[in-house]
């Protein structure tokens, strides 16, 4: 069996939110490293299927989010392939001790970090690059009937976006507070 490098993971505040820093090859030409690896995360208590990429590209203080599925909950991994982002999550079960509470990193293409958004998360990010391209790996399919938009400057969340004026979509300008979500027990 082949000696498998050691990946860092980082538990974060919020249950089940992971910071992952996978071992980066760099050598004059440029740099090399694993995005994804089942029996490496495996190993590291991240024993999920991931189903479905999306990859994102969006220009400076555009903010996508804050998004999720349910009940068809999705876990993410995200990825930043070229710029930077302020990557945020939103713990949304309410049995969970951290319910309504937030955490953001930033994800670079520079740092390599990725971000593991278990499902019962609402996830958005916003571009503090002059562009950036996000990739996350889902762990359900999206599904329309089950989407639903977290307001992403909701009072009660007191998000500290690093971007003064952010692009939203009219979906994610017309997104719910907390308070208003279906959210089940």
């Amino acid at each position: 069996m082949r000696h498998l490098v050691a990946i860092q993971i980082q538990d974060l505040p919020l249950n089940g939110l992971r910071l992952i820093e996978p071992p980066v090859h760099t050598d004059p030409r440029g740099y090399f490293f694993e995005l994804h690896h089942q029996a490496r995360f495996e190993q590291l208590g991240l024993d999920v299927t991931l189903v479905q990429d999306n990859v994102s590209r969006s220009r400076r203080d555009v903010l996508r989010g804050l998004h999720f599925q349910a009940p068809a909950w999705q876990g993410k991994l995200v990825s930043v392939l070229q710029g930077e982002i302020f990557d945020v999550a939103v713990d949304l079960r309410r049995d969970s001790p951290t319910f309504g509470q937030w955490h953001g990193v930033c994800l670079s293409e520079e740092n390599h970090r990725q971000l593991w958004v278990p499902p019962g998360f609402a996830h958005g990010f916003c571009v503090t690059s002059d562009e950036a391209r996000v990739l996350y790996k889902c762990s359900a399919f999206y599904d329309p009937a089950h989407e639903h938009t977290l307001l992403w400057n909701d009072p009660d969340l007191g998000i500290s976006w690093p971007v003064a004026r952010p692009l939203v979509s009219e979906k994610d300008a017309r997104g719910k507070r907390l308070r208003e979500l279906p959210l089940a027990g």
